[in-house]
This record gives C-alpha cells, sequence and structure tokens, in this order.
C-alpha cells in the first residue's frame, strides 16, 4: 500500500469504531464550548507549472481559500493542504498519470497534452475561430464534461474526477519579421504546440512543433522565426524579447484541461468535503475566466511597455479583417477530420461537436467558423 493510500484511510473517521480511532493519523480539534470536533483531513495539490501561469496561480489564491471557507462555515471539516508547484511532484507529460496513480491528491491535468488518452477532450484543438471569450468556453466545456458520459469518462475512466475546467487566451502570431498581410506569413518557421501547428495550413507556414519552454530557444537560435502564442504565456516566458512583432490574428481560445483528484482520495473523503470540492471548482473556474479574459490585454500592453527599449521594440498590429476572413475562409475540415478519426474509435465525435457548437449558440454567441455545418 502506497503512502498516499495509507494517508486517504484515515478519512472515515465517522465511520470507524471508537476503539479504532486511537490508531488514526487523522487530527481533531475541540471546538471551544462544544463536544463537537473538527476532524483534519490532510490532501496534497500541486501542479507542473509555476504559480506564475494564471490558472495554477488561481489554486493557492481561489480553490484552496474557498474550500477553506466553505468548510469553516460548515465547522466539521478542514483540510491541512500540502501545496507542491512547478514540477515538484511530478512534469508536463504526466499530468493525468500522477493524479491517477496519486502522487498527488489534487492537481491540474493538462488535458491539451493527452490527445491519445482524452482525444475527445481536444475538440477545441480542433475548432480555431469558435471563440475567443475564455469565458465562454470555459462555461460550455464545465457544462460539457459534467454531461456528455462520454467526455466525463475520459477523466473518469483514468481514476480521476473532475473539479474545474482551465482554458487559454486567445492565440496570436509572434514573430521576428513584420506581418502587414498573410503572404508574409507564406514559408516561414513558425513554432506551435501539437495540432496547432495545422492552424497555419492555410497560410503557407512551416509548423515547427514545440512548447513554451523551447520557443525562445527556437527562435534565437534560427530553428523558428516565431510561434503561435498566447500573451499570458509569451509575456513570462520573454518570446517578445525574440519575436517583437505581435499580430493580432485572434485565432481562438482551446480548452486546456483542469483540477481534478485522484478517484481514490474522492471516495475516501465525506459528502461534505465532496461538495466543497465541487463547488471551490466552480469558483476557481469562474475566477480563471474572468481573469483570463482581463489579462490578454494587460499582458499586451506589459510586453509593449518591457520591450519598448529593445534594438526591435515591440510593435503590435491587428491583421485586417479582410486577411483574417481568407483565413478563415482556407482553413482545411479539421473538425472533420477529428469526427472521422475518433468516430473509427467508437466516440461520438461528431454529436459532441454539434453538442459544442450548439453550447456556443445558446449561450448567445454564434461562432465565427460553423465546425458543425461545414
Amino acid at each position: 500500500m502506497t503512502t498516499f493510500q495509507r494517508k486517504a484511510r484515515t478519512v472515515h473517521t465517522a465511520f470507524l469504531p471508537v476503539t479504532a480511532l486511537g490508531t488514526l493519523l487523522l487530527s481533531a480539534t475541540l471546538m471551544p464550548g462544544t463536544a463537537s470536533a473538527v476532524q483534519t483531513i490532510d490532501l496534497t495539490i500541486g501542479s507542473s507549472h509555476p504559480t506564475t501561469i494564471p490558472w495554477v496561480g488561481m489554486i493557492p489564491d481561489v480553490f484552496i481559500p474557498k474550500v477553506n471557507e466553505i468548510l469553516a462555515e460548515e465547522g466539521e471539516y478542514e483540510v491541512k493542504w500540502t501545496e507542491a508547484y512547478a514540477g515538484q511532484l511530478y512534469g508536463t507529460n504526466a499530468t493525468l498519470t500522477s493524479i491517477q496513480d496519486g502522487i498527488a491528491d489534487i492537481g491540474w491535468v493538462f488535458s491539451y497534452m493527452e490527445p491519445s488518452r482524452m482525444p475527445l477532450s481536444q475538440i477545441s484543438a480542433y475548432t480555431p475561430f469558435t471563440t475567443s471569450d475564455p469565458e465562454l468556453m470555459l462555461d460550455v466545456m464545465n457544462e460539457l464534461v459534467r454531461s456528455v458520459p462520454e467526455l466525463r469518462a475520459e477523466w473518469e475512466e483514468h481514476d480521476v474526477v473532475f473539479l474545474g475546467a482551465t482554458a487559454s487566451d486567445t492565440y496570436d502570431i509572434y514573430t521576428n519579421f513584420p506581418v502587414e498581410s498573410l503572404d508574409d506569413l507564406k514559408g516561414a518557421r513558425i513554432s506551435a504546440p501539437g495540432v496547432l501547428g495545422v492552424w497555419l495550413e492555410p497560410v503557407g507556414s512551416a509548423p515547427v512543433d514545440g512548447t513554451l519552454a523551447s520557443y525562445y530557444t527556437d527562435i534565437q537560435t534560427g530553428v523558428s522565426q516565431g510561434v503561435v502564442g498566447l500573451a499570458t504565456g509569451n509575456l513570462s516566458a520573454r518570446i517578445y524579447e525574440v519575436s517583437p512583432y505581435i499580430t493580432q490574428v485572434n485565432l481562438g481560445v482551446v480548452f486546456s484541461g483542469g483540477l481534478a483528484i485522484n478517484q481514490f482520495a474522492w471516495d475516501s473523503l465525506p459528502e461534505p468535503v465532496q461538495d466543497a470540492l465541487i463547488e471551490a471548482g466552480q469558483t476557481y473556474t469562474r475566477a480563471h475566466g474572468r481573469d483570463m479574459a482581463e489579462r490578454y490585454g494587460s499582458s499586451i500592453e506589459r510586453m509593449v511597455e518591457l520591450g519598448a527599449e529593445q534594438s526591435t521594440p515591440v510593435q503590435v498590429n491587428a491583421l485586417s479583417d479582410e486577411q483574417r476572413q481568407q483565413w478563415i475562409d482556407s482553413m482545411p475540415d479539421l473538425a472533420q477530420q477529428w469526427v472521422e478519426r475518433n468516430e473509427g474509435r467508437g466516440l461520438p465525435a461528431r454529436e459532441l461537436l454539434s453538442t459544442y457548437m450548439d453550447a456556443m449558440r445558446e449561450r448567445g454567441h454564434e461562432p465565427e467558423l460553423s465546425w458543425d455545418q461545414n
């Protein structure tokens, strides 16, 4: 039995014989003036990324305080948190399996990096130009993960319980050369994570697979000439230093993953604690959405400010409506490719695509590219 399993077993004291209580690691603090006790539950929470990443920073700033607040109001349980961010317990390539295996009880799962294990969760990556509103994306995905059995199963089949969604801000193009039209991107080597490289097909750029950790060096050494990137990420990674030309294309927001808890730990928790985690997860996602919406503009402004004294100052240029529409009209049918691949695996991808797009419309947003109607 692992240390995690031994620890998780300590939660059910309310259901154990009195004679067993003395052997448990669960602590109880008597409430002043009452005969009741507050039971303390140990939980470890972590992330592959540091707290400087907005949705990770909101774990200690929003999620944990909300859990504590809810439980304090009820007065029956409290959580003793062990926090481990920035890859202290697991790396970017093991976010799902680390929560599944109980390396941490709760953590951020980077579902975008799990295309084989979580293929339906990749839907937003295959539907660019759907929305640039992170709050809308998060509201939709929170609903779909909980209401679509096959999408929820991608989490539960790996022994994790979904608590709340995370998403990116909208994607733009950052280059070390000026971009006035789509013709300027033709033949350029542009770094992009995974499938997002296919987004470049209509403009004739050559995608270079990479991550935020590799972009700076790749551009600096000439491996690539720019990135398909996020304002929030590129600010912290200082990509503007090597790619000072920011072309605002507004390619769209991507569902990136979410907070999740190990199934064994979840099953061991009393219902009030489970309820507190679910409510805190919803609060976390709403706060994260508002924050991302605000951070996009402020991150662009900050890069302009920090890059003002560079040999090539940071310059921001919005792609014209005509050029952007040309990009949209030239997109390959990525959604259909995704549907066919996953339907071949017995997954209801076509139905999910329709549900996803309709969920956007039901909230008053018409996607710029109606992927379900192509």
